[in-house]
């Protein structure tokens, strides 16, 4: 009877051997599973310039494209989520941005148009869950915390953006690299890494840490579809391993290009101008580095994996070279 129970285990061993080593090959996890994607790859959800244009691109690709909400009013979001199911009918997620003054507005305009997946950042989207729970819409919050990621799972989101401080935009102040696998042991609910990941080798070192996605956003600036200013998307082509910089004060930070705008946030801060000064300062600025090209007094946000982004390719490119990156790697590695 032991020698029988002993087989059994090996058989089963071998069987959910077989299983991981095939989920590796075919990249496929939870995230994947969850919400019907071929690649658990997930786009940024960056105002002005994640459109349904970009995320219409991603989804289409396999990857979930994401509409960046921003501050926009309802009418503009709802024009983007009708203009991407006339791109693609593959799943796609809307970005909420928890400042924002129409939040709430947003949040019913999600839930009447059936978006099937948001991410939320700048917030605690609590408030909302029971709402977005009936009606079926998945809820990833974005992370800087091992804290706030265990508070968000005991309110029942669907997963967790693990984002680390090499991102661009708005930022915490804990790395990816310290931030992922940190979150992955305080919680059970999947987590997707965002912050300096640029290529294959960052994928399967996000996937390593026990990430079950990766987020992109800079990467993805750099595509044809993306609709921001070719001025923005050269900067970020031309950008050197220390070309950006982070700005602000008392946990306001957002991470940029080096421009004149940088070099005057940066005396502000020295001199002690307020936060609302600065915040004044600031004002627009995404949109005059994004759409506008207004590259010395525009933010031009961007992760530091920007002097890794060398040219501007369509989204399936970079999503093909992506998992094949991700692919030779993991060989190479299983290899050593």
């Amino acid at each position: 009877m032991g020698s029988y129970i002993s087989s059994m285990v090996d058989i089963n061993l071998d069987l959910d051997q077989q299983k991981t080593n095939r989920r590796c090959i075919n990249i496929k996890t939870r995230i994947t599973q969850i919400l019907g994607i071929e690649y658990p790859i997930f786009q940024g959800g960056m105002a002005w310039i994640a459109t349904s244009e970009l995320a219409g691109a991603v989804s289409k690709a396999g990857g979930l494209g994401i509409i960046g909400a921003g501050n926009a009013p309802p009418e503009i979001v709802e024009q983007e989520i009708d203009k991407i199911r006339s791109i693609t009918d593959k799943p796609f997620g809307v970005n909420v941005y928890y400042i924002s003054p129409y939040v709430d507005e947003i949040i019913n305009l999600i839930i009447k148009k059936k978006v099937p997946i948001i991410t939320t950042g700048a917030g605690n989207p609590g408030k909302h869950l029971e709402a977005l729970k009936a009606a079926n819409v998945k809820v990833f919050p974005l992370v800087s915390s091992v804290a706030l990621a265990k508070r968000l799972e005991r309110s029942g989101v669907d997963g967790l953006i693990a984002e680390g401080m090499e991102c661009g935009g708005h930022i915490g102040d804990i790395t990816t690299m310290a931030l992922v696998p940190q979150i992955v042991d305080a919680v059970e609910i999947p987590v997707i890494a965002a912050g300096g990941i640029a290529d294959g080798r960052g994928m399967l070192a996000a996937m390593a840490l026990g990430a079950e996605a990766v987020q992109l956003g800079t990467l993805f600036i750099c595509s044809d579809e993306c609709i921001a200013n070719e001025a923005y998307k050269n900067e970020i082509i031309k950008a050197k391993d220390r070309d950006t910089v982070v700005t602000g004060v008392n946990g306001h930070h957002v991470r940029c290009l080096k421009n004149k705008l940088t070099k005057e946030f940066l005396k502000r801060v020295e001199a002690g101008d307020s936060i609302e000064d600065l915040g004044e300062l600031g004002a627009g600025k995404l949109k005059a580095a994004a759409i506008d090209g207004d590259i010395e007094m525009g933010s031009i946000m961007a992760g530091q994996i920007a002097a890794m982004v060398n040219d501007i390719k369509p989204v399936q490119t970079i999503i093909k070279e992506l998992i094949e990156g991700y692919k030779k790697e993991l060989q190479r590695v299983q290899n050593i």
